[in-house]
């Protein structure tokens, strides 16, 4: 990481810079805690997200006890570099509620479900095919994903002129799902999508 731990303002905020953990693939915010220069040190060091109690008077590394580590991915200061900004992965629930996030489960954004169907598109992979509609998917032909594509996307375009709104969206659904197993079996995400659609948007 190209944070420079001494280039931060640790004085205007008595040695303990907050810390705001967001799920570096959903954009979702995780959890506030705070980061001595030790902890900061550690984080980079190790790349295991690791605070500084202050009820404790010591560091911890989150997820030391739960097994719920967060990976670190990025970390940066804001314009004051008072607070640092940290984009992680976390490797099970954040909150020790067993909730993804401390401030609730709705507290990300709608479209970072994309990202949450993928893990769990990934998770399946190894799944039993017998009980398992994905595991088949990917485990199968690869041209068997790319034929419900194409069907779906036809049952999508027929939705949008001759059914319902709640017809419409149930294929734009399953065209999704489909699209994004498509993906996956071809070692692709939909942030790779997402990338070349920003790429032709900075080029038009």
């Amino acid at each position: 990481m190209s944070l420079e731990v001494n280039a931060l303002d640790w004085a205007k905020v008595d040695g303990l810079i907050p810390a705001i953990v967001q799920d570096a693939a959903t954009g979702q915010v995780l959890m506030l805690a705070y980061m001595n220069r030790e902890a900061l040190e550690q984080t980079l060091a190790t790349g295991r997200v690791t605070f500084y109690s202050r009820t404790r008077e010591c560091l911890w590394i989150k997820g030391e006890t739960s097994g719920n580590y967060l990976k670190l991915i990025s970390i940066r200061p804001d314009c004051d570099r008072d607070t640092v900004l940290v984009a992680a992965d976390p490797a099970g629930p954040t909150c020790h509620l067993g909730t993804t996030s401390c401030f609730g489960e709705e507290s990300g954004f709608r479209l970072g479900f994309l990202t949450q169907l993928e893990r769990i598109i990934d998770a399946r992979r190894g799944a039993d095919p017998e009980t398992s509609y994905t595991a088949r998917l990917l485990g199968g032909d690869p041209r068997r994903a790319a034929q419900k594509v194409g069907e779906e996307g036809l049952e999508t375009a027929l939705a949008a002129v001759g059914g319902e709104e709640s017809e419409l969206l149930a294929e734009a659904a399953d065209l999704i799902y489909h699209l994004t197993v498509l993906l996956k079996s071809h070692g692709m995400n939909l942030a790779e999508v997402a990338d070349a659609l920003a790429a032709r948007h900075a080029g038009a």
